[in-house]
């Protein structure tokens, strides 16, 4: 009777969920057996022809058939969503810790960023950028700036010589020379570049670093004008007050020299690596032109005068960012440079 006919179509309708292959097969089953026409709605509409006493035992029968087989039918769906959600997955899948594809957007070197911020303050001032050469000769390097052969001042720059008595430049000083020849006085000239020393590498010191330098000549020209230019470009660097001192120094294309120290943003004063445990790095030395610097580049002392300044852009670059091994400069590591 009833009860067998449903036994039956349980049994009927469960081979019919388990063997459907796809999801429209279990689609057809749900509607042939469990749909608003399928055969246990067909059943449960004649429940009220039973007698009342079996009709409470057949609803209830229906009603555990049902949810069997709408627990197998959901079972046999979130089988199949499973695995059209692993098939997409793997058709789209992204490893996110690869790089983008096509060319990654570069940055500017941290040197190159204060080399511009430097002859952006200067130009406004009214002062010309200007180059020369890395491979200089020794009179340009030496010789002009009041540095003869026998002067004990060579020892102490630690220069590559090359073929033909030239050199790799030491300093950038030699473009000041070439520019008084060039344009005569007055002038104002500023002249950032690559020098070369045979310095023994540690986290302040590379065989390879920048420089720039710094030359103004017209009459009457004072050690307060050099201070003035000095505490500009320091808080146009740095955008805020920095603790320097001024102490005499020597330097044989001055006179007279001096060393401007800025106290050391990495440690804050108390010493490390970078400013040798001093608390101060020297940043600016400076002075007025020797007179014989001037006769060298073609232009009388009598009549003209001025300041000059050198400037370690790299030791510079180091204070402003907080980088506390020169080397990272030049590495070449992308990880780096993708700071800046």
């Amino acid at each position: 009777m009833i009860e067998s006919t449903l036994s039956e179509l349980e049994s009927r309708a469960a081979a019919s969920i388990d063997a459907a292959a796809t999801p429209d097969s279990l689609e057809t089953a749900r509607v042939e057996f469990l749909g608003r026409k399928g055969a246990l709605a067909s059943i449960g509409k004649d429940m009220g022809k039973l007698p009342p006493e079996q009709r409470a035992v057949v609803g209830k029968m229906l009603n555990a058939v049902k949810q069997s087989l709408e627990s197998q039918f959901d079972s046999k769906k979130a089988a199949f969503d499973k695995a059209a959600l692993d098939s997409r997955l793997a058709a789209e899948w992204l490893d996110v810790t690869r790089p983008a594809p096509g060319v990654r957007p570069g940055s500017l070197h941290p040197l190159t960023l204060i080399q511009r911020e430097l002859e952006d303050y200067f130009t406004s001032l009214g002062f010309a950028v200007v180059d020369g050469p890395e491979v200089e000769t020794e009179w340009h390097n030496f010789d002009a700036l009041n540095i003869p052969a026998t002067h004990p001042a060579r020892d102490a720059q630690d220069t590559f010589w090359v073929e033909g008595g030239h050199v790799l430049r030491t300093h950038t000083s030699p473009v000041q020379v070439r520019a008084m020849e060039k344009f005569g006085a007055p002038l104002r000239i500023i002249a950032p570049g690559r020098v070369f020393r045979n310095e023994e590498v540690d986290a302040s010191h590379e065989h390879t670093f920048y420089q720039l330098e710094g030359m103004m000549i017209d009459r009457d020209v004072s050690i307060a004008h050099m201070l003035y230019f000095m505490k500009g470009l320091l808080e146009a660097i740095f955008s805020r007050e920095v603790t320097v001192r001024l102490r005499p120094g020597f330097f044989p294309f001055v006179e007279p020299g001096f060393e401007l120290d800025i106290q050391c943003l990495i440690c804050g004063g108390p010493g490390c690596p970078v400013c040798k445990q001093s608390g101060w790095v020297e940043l600016l030395p400076c002075g007025l032109v020797h007179p014989n610097v001037l006769r060298a580049g073609g232009i009388d002392p009598d009549q003209w005068n001025g300041f000059a300044f050198g400037l370690g852009l790299t030791r510079l670059v180091m204070m402003r960012y907080a980088i506390d091994d020169i080397r990272h400069l030049a590495s070449g590591d992308l990880r780096f440079l993708r700071q800046f």
